[in-house]
Parts: structure tokens; sequence; C-alpha cells
């Protein structure tokens, strides 16, 4: 007979972890919820006043009976307003800010598609967990590139040429002026059309491995009227083409790249002797401990599925992952033969490196 005692659990304690729990798979779910309204313009249409579930359904040409459940959803996730007098549904100017403005400095639909489709690779991630293997960033499904662009974009266009950019030795005036720009690991270029609308007299390039991202930057590019002046080719890190760059900048990408100090010895090579370069890398403090915090969990999490499997695919693996922190950052920097390196600004998600011969 066994005599192993039964824990003694804190009733109160177990209470407050399965409240978590419900909350997270809450979470876990409402995720693609939140990319169906994005899809669907459900939350476009909200955002011009109140709708019952048939004038949803109408103003969309979508199904009344499915509204209703993600219409459900929604308002019990506090995502949508609820207004059980008239039984319709609405956007308050915070959530409309949110959800339905793409041109918002906090549009957050962008952050969910990157999740669920991050999320697509869990079974292959797993495997990797037992293998060691790599999975490269074009590998996954296309909502990682879509959700990925969407995801960063508001914070570049909320930041990056109000206050990380001036916060740049002189780099604003040589922007200003005219300069030549690498964007490197641009992705679709959403960055880099920021900066080329904002600085008309500079020239830009931009660079990705990824070529059905560039091929959507190249489009962007022709939309927005600025492809005289910003090129888009296919290009590893550690080679794209260019010598006498004023400014270089990387975002959000050293930490996936598999040689970040090879990369980094190529910035330095085709900067300008007088050039900087600017790292944007996700906010993290030095210490694990320091990261265990809501925007901490998301960056692991994130650097799970997508950052560590990608460095892992490519030569060398350092495997910085995404909560890196500034010591590592500036291991990698100095390394490379940088001689000035600092932190210029931050914000909750993310810091800003300059770096300089």
């Amino acid at each position: 007979m066994s005599t192993t005692q039964a824990p003694q659990l804190d009733m109160d304690k177990l209470n407050a972890f399965i409240g978590r729990f419900v909350t997270d798979l809450g979470a876990a779910v409402h995720t693609g919820m939140v990319v169906i309204g994005e899809k669907l313009g459900l939350y476009k249409a909200l955002a011009g006043g109140p709708l019952n579930s048939a004038e949803l359904a109408a103003k969309t040409q979508t199904d009344e009976r499915y509204l209703r459940e993600w219409l459900a959803s929604q308002a019990a996730g506090g995502y949508i307003t609820y207004d059980e007098k008239t039984n319709k549904f609405s956007l308050t100017e915070e959530q409309a800010f949110t959800l339905a403005n793409e041109d918002s400095p906090a549009y957050l639909p962008g952050a969910f598609e990157l999740a669920l489709g991050s999320l697509a690779a869990v079974p292959r991630i797993a495997d990797s967990f037992r293998t060691g293997a790599g999975m490269g960033w074009h590998e996954h499904v296309d909502g990682v590139f879509h959700g990925c662009e969407k995801f960063f974009r508001p914070g570049y266009a909320a930041n990056l040429v109000s206050s990380w950019i001036p916060a740049l030795h002189d780099v604003k005036e040589k922007l200003e002026a005219g300069a030549r720009v690498a964007d490197v690991g641009c992705g679709k270029g959403a960055s880099t059309l920021l900066m080329a609308k904002a600085f008309p007299k500079s020239q830009f390039s931009g660079f990705d491995y990824h070529d059905k991202s560039i091929a959507a930057a190249r489009e962007l590019a022709e939309r927005d009227g600025v492809a005289d002046r910003v090129t888009f080719e296919v290009s590893k890190a550690k080679d794209f083409p260019g010598k006498g760059y004023d400014f270089v900048a990387v975002f959000d990408c050293l930490h996936d790249m598999g040689d970040p100090i090879g990369a980094a010895t190529h910035v330095r090579q085709s900067l300008a002797n007088d050039g900087t370069w600017m790292i944007v890398e996700p906010f993290a403090n030095d210490q694990l401990k320091d990261n265990l915090n809501p925007v901490g969990r998301v960056y692991y999490s994130f650097s799970t599925l997508l950052c560590t499997p990608c460095s892992r695919s490519q030569e060398v693996g350092l495997c910085l992952g995404a909560q890196a922190g500034e010591t590592r950052i500036r291991e990698v920097v100095t390394s490379a033969g940088f001689n000035r390196f600092r932190r210029a600004t931050e914000t909750p998600f993310n810091i800003v490196y300059e770096a300089r011969p």
C-alpha cells in the first residue's frame, strides 16, 4: 500500500492560479477572434457607430449567426462595448483607436496575426526541442510576415522619426541634408518607407534575405511614390552591397541572426568613417529576474517560436534570443570593431542603441 501523502494545497493559491489559467485560455482563443475581426473589417464597421448583429452582417456581407458568437466573445473580452438596452455593439474611442485605425501608433491586430502565425509552427518547434534543429524565418506561414509588419509598423510610426533618430548624434541633420541609408533586415519595408517619406533628400536601400518580403516592399515603395530613391534587394546581413553609408539601421532582427558578430562586422565595413549604426532591439534587462513580467513573457514566447529557431537555422547559430539585453548586444557590437556604443533611447517595448566607428 502506497504511503505517498497527498499534497497540502493552499486552496486560495490554487484558485488564483486557475483564475490565471482561465484568463490565459480566453486570451489564446481570442487571438483568432481578433484576426477574424481585422480580416473581415468588423472592427472598422463597428467604428462607424452602434450596430446589432444583423446590421453588422449586412454592412460587412458576413453571416449573422457567426457574428453573434464573435460579438459576444469580443464583448466578454472587453474589446467591444455592448449596450443591453439597444442590443447593439460599438467601439469606444480607445477601442477604435487600437483596433480600427491602421495608422494608429497603437494598432493591435498585427500582433495577434503574428502570434497566430507563430503558433502554426508549434509541432515543428516541439520536435526541434528534441533535435536542436532550426527553422528559417522564410519557412513560417505567411501570417508571420504580414503580422510582423503590422505589429512593428505602429511603434516605428510613433517613435522612429519623432524620437529615435533625433536621439542619435548628428543623424537627423544628415538625413535632412541628404544621406545614404541602408535598412538591413527590412522585411516588408515599413521602417524604410517611414524614413524615406520623412527625409525626401536622402537615398534608401532596404535589404532582407526573404524574397517575398522584398517583393512586397517594392510594391509598397511604388504605392507610396518613393521608388525613385528607395530600392529593395534580396541580400543577407553579412553581405549586403554598398560602401560609405552615412546611416545603417537594423530593426528588431539582430538577435535573429545566426552570426550577429559577422553581420555587425559587415555593417562596420559598409559605413562611412563618420557613419552611425542604429540598432533597435526588443526591450530587455540583462538579468532574467528583471524580465519576468508581461512584456518579457511576450518576447520570450516569440523568441522560442521565431527568433531562436531562426538563428539556429543559420551559420554559427549564436541564438542571442529576443531578450538578449544591453550587455550582450554591446559585446556583439564591440567585437565587430565599433569603438562607441550607447543606449540612445527606449520605449516600454524597444531599446535603441547607437554604434559608431
